[in-house]
């Protein structure tokens, strides 16, 4: 934060009320880093099942997303922990404004006459073509799951006096994805050709698992990059008297 506060600093709490219409050095590009993360995993995670053989399982198929759509919610999590919930609020609006472009864009592509001479239309829809229920059930809950991420991850920290930064990691994500999770798949499968009551169960429950477990395998990440953040913006934000309505983009 352009306060006089520099990278060799201390770091002092502060309201997050009293930074507003502040200007941090590295916001930007950590908006821009969370936002690429999410669209890449959609675009070339999403449409990839893979598997992977488990000792004393066999085999286990599983979303290629999954491996960096996690990530998203790291970034979430240190959008949250470093620049308060009014920030991170607006960089949501700004993933789902994105997500809703992407999907507008990639209906209108797909949907174009292909050249005659041009043959791959099939290998192209398969890719890029989607499923209205599909698209509709992912923007949802990523962004309800964002959300509750994110007011999770403000209301812990001021609970803990900015302690326990794993705790609050895990146990935002754990909340954040679990409203994720719990909205997309019923919404996306239930009922639908080659999808039982059980299956969908069974899917959501591993994926839920899965993106905890992948959060709790970075926390050492998430610590060395909030802990140079904070030291780079010099200040350590405390949502106490934020409005958490997630109906706003005002910081």
């Amino acid at each position: 934060m352009d306060t006089g506060n520099g990278q060799d600093g201390g770091i002092r709490a502060v309201d997050a009320a009293a930074l507003q219409g502040a200007h941090f050095r590295t916001f930007d590009l950590v908006m821009a880093a969370f936002v690429t993360i999410l669209l890449l995993s959609n675009v070339l995670g999403a449409g990839k099942v893979a598997e992977i053989v488990l000792p004393g399982i066999g085999p286990w198929p599983f979303g290629a997303g999954i491996l960096f759509f996690p990530v998203s919610y790291v970034i979430g999590d240190v959008l949250t922990e470093v620049y308060g919930y009014a920030r991170a609020r607006r960089v949501i609006w700004a993933g789902f404004g994105a997500l809703l472009f992407m999907a507008f864009m990639s209906f209108v592509v797909v949907a174009l006459p292909p050249a005659p001479g041009w043959g791959n239309q099939a290998a192209y829809e398969a890719v890029f073509g989607q499923v209205p229920r599909i698209v509709f059930a992912s923007m949802l809950a990523f962004w309800a799951g964002e959300f509750v991420n994110s007011y999770v991850m403000a209301r812990m920290k001021l609970w803990t006096g900015g302690r326990h930064l794993w705790a609050r990691t895990i146990g935002s994500t754990f909340a954040g994805q679990g409203v994720d999770s719990l909205i997309f798949y019923p919404l996306a499968f239930w009922g639908a050709e080659g999808w039982t009551e059980a299956l969908v169960i069974q899917v959501l429950v591993t994926q839920w698992a899965l993106k905890v477990g992948w959060e709790a395998l970075l926390t050492p990440v998430t610590y060395v990059v909030v802990g140079w953040l904070k030291r780079r913006e010099g200040v350590d934000v405390f949502d106490a008297d934020t409005d958490f309505t997630p109906f706003a983009t005002r910081v």
